[in-house]
């Protein structure tokens, strides 16, 4: 005879499941406890305006705030400009012997070939440097120059991203996006983080190059643009008065608000609602930074301009002084454009004898500036494009030379940085990094040092992994650039 109940049914707990269900729906919610936590988070990192506040603190003091980047779009050749090598005379016109058998779109390995820019010592430490940068030269004491470069690629777009993200996949945050993420805004009136094109186009990969990737879409940069007034539609409407527009901000901003909460906090649609407060903010603040007019005669000439060839460049980096002065964080400045970049396959006397021309001037004012304003030290300078260029001439017409990833030239100035130094070399011709060789990310984690971020540390969790800008490789900081 049974003893159970009316109506019992075996294994079936109070609540009204069998044991059986009742211990999977138990384990399925404990289970989903780390997953609420690590969405959450995801949530905060992505949210972006609520998760962080604008002034982020560095991992460790710095004086270093601000950085400028000069990007020599298109590949601005080692050999010709800080890269000194006499035996290119002695090898002139021999066959190269560095193991290539083709070279960058299936070129034939040219010649070795000298440069035709003389190189002389510059200031007490004696920097060599070419006579394609006699003005930049008169600050040879304060450039550490790095000799020995290396990427992953010789292509152009590639290129172009990984030595601003560190990857040479689209989708990464760019170097000022990191900045802006770990940093902070300086000012909360201006964009963090600007980028100025070449008026004759922008670089291979267009605005991947300043994405902020993975990251809330607030952290990519901001573009001035190339010609004309930097920042379209600054002056409030004419016949809308200051209160209107407050009010009618206002209001959008609620209706926005509303719509941003139905999308769960769309991180592209959370940048955009604050762009439109930046924009307002900015009517003040920006309309009296890109009034370069104002300048005194004197300064526009020692930036070049009065001369049509550095005038563009020249006004670009008397911005980029007036912007560092109210607070943006990270500027880069793009040299060369669409067809007419530093890639000098077919002349590089004329190609580089250009372009360094338009930006040696304007380059060596902003230094003197800087140290004029008193900004020298809390600023970090970079020159550099995503790879160099071959010893070798093509043999096509006037001497060219070819992509080179092996081994180039950057250098860094500034605040924090040790002057007047090479580091590394190349072999004698120039064409591969043999002593102290080092990664574009050894470069990205020298740089983040130098602002007081610890390259380990600084992550964003995406995809359930903290992401780094210097990626899962092991780098390191150059100890010999710091002053």
């Amino acid at each position: 005879m049974s003893l159970a109940p009316t109506g019992f049914v075996p294994n079936e707990a109070p609540c009204g499941n069998t044991r059986r269900e009742c211990l999977w729906q138990w384990g399925g919610g404990f289970a989903a406890l780390p997953l609420v936590d690590l969405m959450t988070r995801e949530a905060d990192a992505a949210g972006g305006s609520a998760a962080r506040s604008s002034q982020q603190s560095p991992h460790f003091p710095s004086t270093v705030k601000q950085v400028v980047f000069f990007f020599l779009n298109g590949g601005p050749s080692q050999v010709d400009t800080f890269d000194h090598k006499p035996a290119l005379e002695k090898y002139r016109g021999k066959s190269f012997d560095g193991g290539l058998q083709i070279g960058s779109n299936g070129r034939a390995i040219g010649k070795l070939a000298p440069s035709v820019f003389p190189f002389r010592p510059y200031g007490d430490s004696g920097l060599l440097v070419s006579s394609l940068f006699p003005h930049v030269g008169q600050f040879a004491d304060d450039l550490c120059v790095i000799n020995s470069m290396y990427a992953e690629t010789p292509t152009h777009s590639p290129g172009i991203l990984q030595m601003n993200s560190g990857s040479i996949v689209l989708g990464r945050p760019s170097l000022g996006s990191w900045l802006g993420y770990g940093l902070g805004n300086l000012n909360e009136n201006l964009p963090s983080y600007v980028v100025m094109t070449d008026h004759r186009g922008g670089p291979r990969g267009g605005a991947g190059a300043w994405s902020s990737g993975f990251m809330p879409a607030r952290y990519q940069g901001t573009l001035f643009r190339s010609q004309g007034a930097p920042v379209l539609n600054l002056k409030r409407p004419e016949g809308i008065g200051a209160g209107t527009q407050r009010r009618s901000l206002d209001l959008l901003n609620q209706l926005n608000q509303q719509n941003l909460e139905l999308r769960g906090g769309n991180s592209e649609l959370a940048a955009r609602i604050a762009s439109y407060e930046l924009a307002y903010r900015m009517q003040t603040e920006a309309t009296e930074a890109v009034d370069i007019d104002s300048e005194s005669a004197s300064i526009q000439k020692m930036y070049g301009l009065e001369d049509k060839r550095t005038e563009y460049f020249g006004r670009q980096c008397l911005l980029t002084r007036r912007l560092l002065e109210r607070g943006v964080r990270f500027v880069q400045l793009y040299s060369g454009g669409g067809a007419d970049s530093w890639d000098a396959h077919d002349d590089v006397p004329d190609n580089h004898g250009r372009h360094a021309f338009e930006i040696d001037q304007p380059i060596a004012a902003l230094m003197a500036d800087l140290k004029r304003q008193g900004m020298w030290d809390q600023t970090l300078l970079i020159w550099g494009g995503e790879f160099g260029r071959t010893p070798t001439s093509e043999g096509v017409g006037k001497p060219g030379r070819d992509h080179n990833h092996f081994g180039f030239s950057m250098w860094l100035a500034g605040g924090g940085v040790k002057g007047g130094q090479r580091i590394g070399a190349t072999d004698e011709t120039g064409f591969q990094a043999v002593e102290r060789r080092l990664h574009v990310s050894d470069l990205h984690a020298t740089i983040l040092h130098l602002l007081g971020l610890d390259h380990h540390h600084l992550t964003f969790l995406h995809e359930g992994l903290d992401q780094r800008l210097t990626g899962v490789q092991p780098r390191k900081v150059i100890p010999e650039v710091l002053a």
